[in-house]
């Protein structure tokens, strides 16, 4: 049944050698107690199903609607349903060794701003301003396609021209016949919807857009569409779900280190993601002590809420590998080398800094250690962790094998130096980690669209057009600091991270770029022109360094 990596880490791993007793079970007890029973499911503690569905609605009457929502609230799941449940997922797997012994079907609604506007008269006192703005008048600064006037192109939800998107339905489950049946209820209660004596009584919405996702089916599973191990490195986050001490929504697995779930899975405070509780201190002097303020979306009423950015992401996933192919035909090397050097991990999701030259599945495949390691330099992973490969420490400032460019080092540097960190020493690069991880994104995502038969290494295109990408959603409570930033001044920004890139030129030259995967050029080029340039470094057939400058002239 279910066959997605769960990447939660419902309880921790004993050490080797050590008994799973209470003494384990590192407390906390300065950590918030969380309010899981009014948090939705899906933000804190994430579905993870195989099967996964989007209904977007329009509000054509706000007093209709309010009172068929009301009939909706017993459907939509808390973070104590989900938590609890993944925690049993987990337990009943370990202890009966096979997949598919529980499941359940999740639901989780969110709301625009003019959605919100219909539904309430203070919705003008949130105060992120992409999200009063809303996505479609922000895609020109995000570097989206747009025509003349600034409308988004190609988007087939949310656009100026395609319905209006007032609420959100994320409908999951372990089986797509229970997906199916629960997208069936809602629909039938909006269009037959009945009060509580069965009378006819109006919705007052109206259905948008509808599309599934789905975990791709193995050998991919847990893919996305380009073949890369997805989900891997998501924040930890800081607090109890129980006045217990010990009961901690991300555990600590390695009782040595307090500050961090799984190893280099650095813990965040619940700001950052939820409304109502501290978030992190961009000014920091240690990740340690980066305890903040509240965070306020303006509305006490939003406490326990968050952001949900979604973007659908289409996929040319022969265009993707096709140029792969051509630049390992032009270096003599691999494509699945140049996908890693792209990504900054193979497709098992093995880390470069740690793996450069193959693939490590072993490495991938564990959760104790396919996250653990730095830019700038720490130890080889904990040998109490890692029972597979040994690996080399990740010291890597220079790039060589984590290029700049790389779509993981681009969405989160970790302690490389970056623009708020300032100078060369390494109490800045500490206060650069603090401050990147103020930029933090929970996500969500999931595939959507048939398997490509094409590989990086025999690029195969479909007959016709198929449409296939990613669902991806994203939680956090500043869309501005948080996605935004993220996208505007790292993955679509050439000259990121100048700061990190200092001192390792090449031929003069700072061997940055844009993310290959995500990034996207600016609009203001004559002739539409799309085109991106990064560097990568390779070793040629004498194992020498050989650096590239690499030039895309399509996204994909």
């Amino acid at each position: 049944m279910t066959q997605q990596i769960i990447r939660e880490a419902p309880a921790p791993e004993p050490l080797e050698g050590q008994q799973a007793n209470a003494f384990f079970y590192v407390p906390a007890p300065n950590e918030p107690i969380l309010n899981v029973n009014n948090i939705q499911g899906n933000i804190l503690g994430g579905f993870n199903k195989d099967y996964q569905a989007l209904l977007f609605l329009e509000i054509e009457n706000p007093n209709a609607f309010k009172h068929w929502l009301k009939s909706q609230i017993n459907f939509i799941a808390t973070a104590s349903e989900v938590i609890a449940f993944n925690r049993l997922f987990k337990s009943a797997r370990q202890r009966r060794g096979r997949e598919g012994t529980v499941k359940a079907t999740w639901v989780n609604v969110a709301f625009s701003f003019e959605g919100l506007k219909k539904l309430t008269n203070d919705a003008d006192s949130f105060t992120d301003e992409s999200f009063k703005t809303g996505l479609a008048a922000r895609a020109a600064d995000l570097n989206d396609p747009v025509d003349k006037d600034g409308k988004p192109i190609g988007w087939v939800v949310g656009g100026p021209d395609n319905g209006k998107v007032d609420v959100v339905f994320i409908i999951a489950s372990d089986e797509r016949a229970d997906l199916l049946a629960e997208i069936s209820r809602i629909l039938e209660s909006i269009v037959a919807f009945t009060d509580g004596k069965g009378n006819a009584k109006s919705s007052g919405a109206r259905i948008t857009f509808l599309e599934e996702g789905a975990n791709l089916p193995a050998p991919l599973s847990g893919h996305e569409h380009f073949g890369n191990l997805d989900g891997i490195s998501q924040p930890g986050i800081r607090g109890r779900v129980a006045d217990n001490p010990k009961d901690l929504l991300t555990p600590r697995q390695n009782p040595e280190n307090k500050n961090q779930g799984k190893p280099g899975q650095d813990l965040l405070w619940p700001g950052e993601f939820v409304f109502g509780y501290k978030g992190q201190k961009d000014d920091a002097e240690t990740l340690e002590h980066s305890k903040g303020e509240v965070v306020s979306a303006g509305l006490h009423w939003a406490n326990d809420g968050s952001y949900l950015v979604f973007r659908r992401l289409r996929q040319d996933v022969y265009k993707f590998h096709k140029f792969l192919n051509d630049i390992a035909v032009d270096l003599d090397t691999d494509a699945r080398k140049v996908s890693a050097k792209l990504i900054g991990r193979w497709p098992s999701g093995a880390p470069t800094v740690r793996t450069p030259e193959e693939d490590a599945p072993s490495l991938g495949n564990d959760d104790n250690a396919n996250n653990d390691f730095e830019f700038n330099g720490d130890d080889r992973p904990d040998g109490k962790f890692f029972k597979n490969d040994v690996v080399p420490p990740s010291k890597d400032a220079t790039g060589l094998r984590c290029p700049f460019i790389a779509h993981t080092r681009k969405t989160y540097p970790r302690n490389d130096k970056t623009p708020g960190g300032g100078g060369p020493g390494p109490e800045e690069i500490d206060r650069s980690e603090v401050t990147t991880q103020t930029h933090r994104l929970l996500r969500r995502g999931i595939p959507y669209g048939p398997v490509s038969p094409s590989t990086p290494n025999n690029p195969l295109q479909d007959a016709n057009f198929v449409d296939r990408g990613l669902h991806f959603l994203a939680y956090q409570t500043s869309i501005v600091e948080q996605f935004e930033f993220v996208t505007q001044f790292w993955a679509n920004n050439p000259n990121f991270s100048e700061e990190a890139a200092k001192g390792h030129e090449f031929e003069g030259k700072l061997t940055l770029g844009h993310d290959p995967i995500i990034g996207q050029s600016e609009n203001n080029k004559p002739n539409g022109d799309r085109t991106r340039k990064f560097f990568i470094h390779l070793e040629d057939d004498q194992n020498q360094p050989q650096t590239k400058e690499l030039t895309a002239p399509e996204d994909w």
